[in-house]
């Protein structure tokens, strides 16, 4: 399939799929068609879609195989979190004007760094500010350093780790293995409200949309064309004149932030934020879907995201025991027979359909043999 009809098929895809999420699943929600649990499910899976983008733009785009993206997710989504829990006042299980964990924990009064997240506006600043200050960070040393490869995988991996076991603190004051939940409100609306479980899923649908219409026009910028030479060639890009670790360092913290969009918004919709969200099987999860899915391509990720989750959603009820060993055999049926991904199904299809009708047609056993030429008697 060439370049030009892929990118339409994507478009046509990308169309259908944004009508039928944006618009139609929303309109079946409010006239009964699909419940509230249905709607708030599929919101998860799109958060989750997020965060297979900003794997992707790391992996897929640039190269780098990053195993702590579910860092960020959790820390945008502790963030909003803090405002959500602000929201509860004196509703929680003790009736007291701070969360019931500080409550269990002697606290009398609020701390000083809970104060200013009862304002919507520094919670949603924080959800981009706390994830990209140490994306930025961290990426500076790690590519100052000109680490990569699987180096660079080992050194996400333990950031993700030592920062779960942080958050798994009480002494924190975030909650600690508990984390956050029981929110009631967001903006003065419930939370048990089926208006405001369909704006949020529509505001993640447009987030998505938003997320993957940046990210495909950033592939076809020079940045981005930059960007996938030192995926292909990082020393060739190098001796071209381009300082490869500031275009990486650029990537690393869009990808953080686009991670901290979905798990800001993944709070309020599953109503529950914990350490356990962070864990290195978390990112993990996430490069099988942007795998699975189809890796370097944005629509990709998303369509791995959706159906891995579904696909879990449906095996941790029928065989709980066996979902890793399903998960662990589709990757590698995935890397083996279809390396791809799921996107690459329809051009493997017509490949295979164009060959099978160009080839010639058997000989017919009946037919008279054809009488050899005159010189090849001779």
């Amino acid at each position: 399939m060439s370049a030009t009809n892929f990118r339409r098929l994507e478009l046509s895809a990308v169309t259908i799929v944004a009508l039928l999420l944006i618009v139609i699943v929303p309109l079946l929600h409010a006239n009964g068609a699909i419940s509230n649990f249905t709607i708030g499910v599929w919101g998860k899976y799109l958060c989750y879609a997020l965060l297979a983008i900003s794997v992707d733009l790391l992996w897929g785009y640039t190269g780098l195989l990053s195993l702590g993206q579910a860092l960020f997710f959790t820390l945008g989504g502790y963030m909003h979190g803090m405002y959500l829990m602000r929201m509860i006042g004196d509703l929680g299980q003790y009736k007291k004007p701070i969360p019931d964990f500080l409550v269990f924990l002697g606290w009398e009064r609020l701390p000083a760094f809970w104060e200013p997240f009862a304002s919507f506006p520094f919670a949603l600043t924080m959800v981009f500010l706390i994830p990209g200050i140490i994306s930025y960070v961290f990426g500076f040393l790690a590519f100052r350093s000109r680490i990569k490869g699987v180096y660079f995988s080992i050194l996400t991996q333990a950031l993700t780790y030592a920062a779960s076991i942080m958050f798994f603190r009480n002494n924190l004051l975030l909650g600690g293995n508990n984390g956050f939940t029981d929110f009631k409100f967001i903006l003065g609306y419930s939370l048990a409200n089926p208006a405001t479980t369909r704006a949020l899923y529509i505001a993640t649908a447009l987030t998505v949309l938003l997320a993957y219409l940046f990210c495909r026009w950033l592939s076809k910028t020079k940045f981005g064309l930059v960007q996938q030479a030192i995926r292909d060639g990082e020393n060739r890009v190098l001796f071209s004149g381009y300082a490869t670790a500031h275009f990486k360092l650029f990537i690393f913290v869009v990808a953080a932030l686009i991670a901290a969009v979905g798990g800001a918004l993944y709070t309020p919709q599953v109503g529950i934020i914990n350490p356990g969200e962070m864990q290195a099987d978390k990112s993990l999860e996430a490069v099988v879907w942007v795998a699975v899915g189809g890796r370097g391509t944005l629509l990709g990720p998303i369509v791995g995201a959706i159906s891995i989750n579904a696909l879990k959603s449906w095996a941790t009820r029928a065989y709980p025991d066996l979902w890793l060993i399903i998960l662990g055999g589709l990757f590698i049926i995935v890397v083996l027979f279809l390396p791809g991904g799921i996107v690459s199904l329809p051009a493997r299809i017509k490949s295979a359909w164009q060959k099978l009708r160009a080839a010639p047609p058997p000989p017919d056993p009946t037919a008279a043999p054809t009488p050899a030429p005159a010189s090849a008697k001779s």
